[in-house]
């Protein structure tokens, strides 16, 4: 017999005995489906956090560390700005830099009439909304205006609207920020997402955050490169330059966050192996399933094994059709738990708000491991059909 033939006789061995395979094959659907929806997920998850750490392509973060010897002749020394302007314009000159992210951060009270909140309040550079979009809902962002004329002009987390306001729309009223007024223009979209806490937070232009808390120097600074290649070299130039103008050795350094994020990515990977290798027993299970019901199958067929063989079918046609039927079953409940996962860890992903990646690679897996399932798991109840007495089995009742 052919191939064709084969598969045509397993199907409708299939369908004559429709809740017997549709019971067989939930097994292999349910261990197929589960062990996509951890790795759709893992990889999804992987990827929200590797972004959520590495924020836009090509960023190195700038950090502050002084020594000893810096803490012992200044004990204030972390209570102070690590960055100047003077710093801001030098970086500026770096050939390999493309922007310099400069931003400072207070903690003040803000208050519309009675409602007040204790929020964040960050002066940022026109350099930071180039890199950082702040996604608004309501109102407008920033625009170059606002930053080269210092207009008391804010923009405000969905999180503090909803403290100070409630379901009025803030746009265009003013607040009261460290008792200076300041106008929202905007409010940032409600943050979705695997790091997505919500805070209270106002986004100032900087020079106006300059003229309320009366400083002009830099908490936090970062640096995109004009590209991947030249990250390493941008990072350490940086370092070398800052170094030289505050008269320090090494407390000027870089954070690489994209290496960090390869550090995570590496716990991610293991998590998801392991936690997909204990979905995966599920397989064997089905798969101990698939044999049960093979076993039986060769029992009820006895007398048409002993039919065909007698008719001239050989041993080892009779191990194909039986391994053929095998591999049918657990091919076919192998795509339905390919859907099965592919939709439920979309899902899962959609409310969770991170990509769900279901792979080809993922995919071409879960239908060759099926098949193998199938040999494996039919091999035993084939064989045994192979070797039975032509002539005992005729004569099986």
């Amino acid at each position: 017999m052919s191939f064709i033939e084969n598969l045509g006789m397993a199907l409708s061995s299939l369908k004559a005995h429709k809740m017997r395979s549709i019971l067989t094959m939930l097994g292999i659907i349910i261990g197929v489906g589960a062990v996509i929806i951890v790795v759709a997920i893992g990889q999804g998850g992987e990827a929200m956090l590797k972004s959520q750490i590495t924020g836009p392509g090509n960023t190195i973060e700038m950090f502050y560390q002084p020594s000893d010897e810096e803490i012992r002749s200044n004990p204030n020394v972390f209570q102070q700005a690590p960055f100047k302007q003077e710093d801001i314009r030098a970086l500026e000159q770096v050939p390999e830099i493309k922007r310099v992210v400069a931003s400072s951060t207070k903690l003040s009270a803000a208050r519309f009439q009675t409602d007040s909140a204790d929020v964040s309040t960050t002066g940022i550079n026109q350099a930071y909304l180039q890199l950082n979009q702040l996604k608004v809902e309501k109102g407008r962002s920033f625009s170059s205006a606002d930053f080269l004329g210092g207009r008391r002009a804010g923009v405000i987390s969905n999180k503090l609207q909803e403290k100070l306001f409630k379901e009025e729309n803030p746009v265009g009223k003013v607040i009261m920020v460290s008792n200076q007024p300041i106008e929202i223009i905007g409010v940032l979209e409600k943050p979705t997402g695997l790091l997505a806490f919500g805070s209270m937070e106002v986004y100032l232009p900087f020079q106006t955050w300059r003229n309320i808390y009366g400083s002009s120097d830099f908490t936090q600074v970062t640096l995109q490169a004009a590209s991947a290649e030249q990250l390493q070299v941008a990072g350490k130039k940086a370092a070398k330059l800052l170094n030289h103008l505050h008269n320090t050795e090494k407390s000027y350094q870089v954070i690489n966050m994209e290496e960090i994020a390869q550090g995570v990515g590496q716990v991610t990977k293991i998590m998801t192996l392991i936690i997909g290798s204990i979905a995966g027993i599920s397989l064997f299970v089905g798969g101990i399933g698939v044999m049960n019901i093979m076993l039986v199958s060769v029992t009820e067929r006895t007398r048409e094994i002993g039919i065909r063989m007698a008719l001239g079918a050989t041993r080892g046609q009779v191990l194909t059709q039986f391994l053929i039927e095998s591999m049918t079953l657990t091919l076919i409940g192998g795509i339905l738990g390919i859907f099965l996962g592919w939709g439920t860890s979309t899902i899962v992903s959609y409310f969770a708000g991170w990509p769900s990646l279901v792979s080809w690679q993922v995919i071409v897996g879960g239908v060759l491991f099926s098949m193998v399932i199938g040999v494996l798991f039919g091999l035993l109840p084939a064989n045994k059909a192979a070797k039975l007495d032509p002539i005992e089995s005729l004569r099986y009742e």
